[in-house]
């Protein structure tokens, strides 16, 4: 009989992992993600594997965000050994991933060491370093969409696109064991059908359980148009008064999801004069990883570029401008109106978006964008939520400048798109919600049972389904 513990995104949205355990895969992990929101080093430092890591024998990726893949470096630092299988465009994105959050890890611990050296407090050893993120990515082992490879003699694996970001993938695990054959399938993330450069997550039809994301559960999104008519008019008022538009973004996926749409605003004469920075390093080495695979991305968003003589995202957007270093990054402070500064982190935890809110978030003339997910205890959620007052670098700050969300850019389905997607599979299977908030999944168990009959579970971090 095979089982799956929850260790992670269960009645929550970051740090997803899952643990499955059967006689013919032995004991395989689906997911290894960093739980989000708080103090960076404070969260790592406190994270404990409720399972010995040297006992697992390989690791699934659904895909490259850090609330999925994020803990890989401690895992292999505890023990772990065995592969890492992904999609191929997954392995390249890991690194920039993965490394990048190290050296923020680092940087972030030696500044709370030398804090603690001045109080005369006990400093700190980091719990994981650049060899370990080393040693990831030399345990990666990359396969195509729709190819089947084995984990051990009795477990077949086949990763399916999600149309989540780049390499996004739904995990279909078959086993067979000695009472016959089981399928799992972990849905991952699953982007929006119709979502601009993904192409619509691929449907399966078979299950005995299903682990399905729950992000969204309890909502829809803005149908495209309605979004873009949105950006258009914020940005058209923003102009206007004379202020600027900051928009946190998460580096892999919205972010060049944000730049195919400015893309189109210019291309049609509806952009003003903005001036448009990219500050992120790490969201330019990932828009050029994107253009290595524009072969995936979906094929009407991929003729658009064509139509204008572009094969790049960034060359799509004339005016933008790419601000790598620190010193770019700085000059953009002297900028006094018309500048839409998309930078990280998406959820405001970290990143240079928060240099920016400190020179910004104070003046009501400016807007800040959202467009991802805001997980409790983020910074953006709280101000999503209404904060007055934030503190940054040990100062505090009214919050002046106007808040939107724009729901288009969401990397997640819907409900209705959940819902249309679980209905594919006959007959029905077992399903696990994970990765949504309660009030989200409460709201789409209510409706998988409305409309498909089938009773969702709803499990709590550590809890088991035998299937």
């Amino acid at each position: 009989m095979a089982t799956i513990t929850f260790y992670g995104a269960a009645q929550e949205v970051t740090g997803s992992c899952h643990l499955l355990e059967s006689p013919a895969c032995g004991r395989v992990l689906l997911d290894c993600g960093l739980r989000q929101g708080g103090d960076a080093v404070e969260r790592i430092h406190n994270e404990r594997f409720s399972f010995d890591p040297s006992s697992i024998d390989a690791v699934i990726l659904s895909h490259a965000h850090l609330d999925h893949c994020g803990m890989l470096p401690l895992l292999v630092h505890q023990g772990f050994r065995g592969h890492i299988h992904c999609t191929r465009a997954t392995a390249d994105l890991l690194p920039i991933m993965l490394k990048d959050a190290v050296g923020l890890y680092l940087r972030d611990l030696e500044r709370e060491n030398r804090r603690a050296e001045r109080r005369g407090r006990k400093t700190r050893e980091p719990v994981y370093d650049e060899a370990d993120v080393e040693k990831v990515l030399r345990q990666l082992k990359p396969s195509r969409y729709g190819k089947t490879f084995k984990i051990g003699h009795h477990c077949e694996v086949c990763l399916h696109d999600a149309g989540h970001i780049l390499g996004s993938a739904i995990v279909e695990v078959s086993l067979q064991e000695s009472r016959g054959a089981k399928t799992l399938v972990f849905s991952g993330d699953l982007g929006r059908s119709g979502s601009v450069l993904m192409n619509d997550p691929q449907t399966l039809e078979k299950a005995d359980l299903l682990l399905l994301e729950s992000t969204y559960g309890d909502r829809n999104h803005r149908c495209e148009d309605e979004s873009m008519e949105q950006l258009e008019t914020i940005l058209h008022e923003t102009w206007a008064q004379g202020g600027n538009v900051m928009i946190p973004a998460f580096a892999v996926g919205r972010t060049q999801e944000i730049l195919f749409h400015l893309g189109r605003l210019h291309h049609s004469g509806k952009l003003d004069a903005w001036q448009v920075f990219l500050d992120s390093p790490m969201a330019i080495e990932v828009t050029r990883t994107y253009d290595r695979w524009l072969e995936l991305m979906d094929g009407d968003d991929m003729r658009e570029l064509s139509d204008v003589h572009r094969d790049s995202l960034a060359e799509f957007l004339p005016r933008l401008q790419l601000t790598a270093d620190t010193e770019q990054s700085m000059a953009i402070n002297r900028i006094k109106s018309g500048a839409i500064i998309i930078a990280g982190s998406g959820m405001c935890t970290g990143g240079r978006i928060r240099h920016h809110f400190k020179q910004r978030i104070w003046d009501s003339r400016n807007t800040v964008i959202f467009v991802g997910f805001q997980a409790r205890g983020t910074l953006g959620r709280l101000l999503v939520d209404g904060m007055k007052n934030v503190k940054l670098f040990g100062e505090e700050y009214a919050v002046k400048a106007r808040m939107e969300t724009l729901g288009c850019f969401s990397a997640h389905a819907g409900q209705t798109e959940l819902l249309a997607w679980a209905a594919n599979f006959q007959p029905a299977p077992r399903i696990a919600l994970v990765h949504g908030e309660p009030k989200a999944q409460d709201v789409l168990a209510d409706k998988l049972w409305d409309e498909l009959q089938v009773r969702a579970a709803i499990p709590a971090t550590g809890e088991s389904i035998a299937f």
